[in-house]
C-alpha cells in the first residue's frame, strides 16, 4: 500500500483562520474600551507568550512569567487601547499599575467564563537570544614574582 503526501496547502488556510480569529478577540477588546466596559458578567481571560515580538511591558513584571502570563480584563483595568496589531492596558500587580502592550500575534487563548466562549491560537514561533561562544581562556600570566596572581572566575559561575 503506497501513501501518499497531502497536498501542500499554498493557500495557508490554517494561518488565516488564525488571524480571523484574533480578530474576535480584537472585536471583544473594542468592546471592552467603549465607554461602560465589559457588561456583566462577561470577563476575559487572556494568555499570551510574553517573549513574543512586540510584547512589552515592565520587566520585573514579565521576568515572572518567563513563557506565558495570563491576564484577566473584569472590573479593574484602565486605557485599553485595542489597535490593529496589538492592544495596551494598564492593570494591577501587588497593588502598583503596570502597563502591557501585547501583538495579537502573541496571543495562545481566550476565554470568556461567563458564556463559555474559548479560542485557542498557535503559539507564536519565539526565537531565544542565542547564547554568547565562551571566550578563549588567556594566555597565564608569568609565574614567578615578576607578576600578580591571576584566577578566572568562570568555571564558578552558573550556566
Amino acid at each position: 500500500m503506497s501513501q501518499t503526501q497531502p497536498p501542500e496547502d499554498l493557500m495557508q488556510y490554517e494561518a488565516m483562520a488564525q488571524d480571523a480569529l484574533r480578530g474576535v478577540v480584537k472585536a471583544a477588546l473594542k468592546k471592552a474600551a467603549a465607554p461602560g466596559g465589559l457588561p456583566e458578567p462577561h470577563h476575559l481571560y487572556i494568555t499570551f507568550k510574553t517573549k513574543a515580538p512586540g510584547v512589552s511591558g515592565p520587566q520585573d513584571l514579565l521576568g515572572k512569567y518567563p513563557d506565558e502570563m495570563t491576564i484577566v480584563l473584569q472590573h479593574q483595568y484602565w486605557d485599553l487601547t485595542p489597535g490593529d496589531a496589538f492592544f495596551s492596558v494598564t492593570l494591577k500587580f501587588g497593588g502598583q499599575p503596570k502597563r502591557l502592550q501585547v501583538p495579537y500575534a502573541a496571543l495562545t487563548r481566550f476565554y470568556d467564563p461567563s458564556v463559555q466562549f474559548a479560542l485557542q491560537f498557535t503559539a507564536p514561533e519565539i526565537i531565544e537570544d542565542e547564547p554568547e561562544p565562551e571566550a578563549e581562556p588567556e594566555a597565564a600570566p608569568p609565574t614567578g614574582d615578576e607578576g600578580p596572581k591571576i584566577v578566572s572566575l568562570d568555571q564558578f559561575r552558573k550556566k
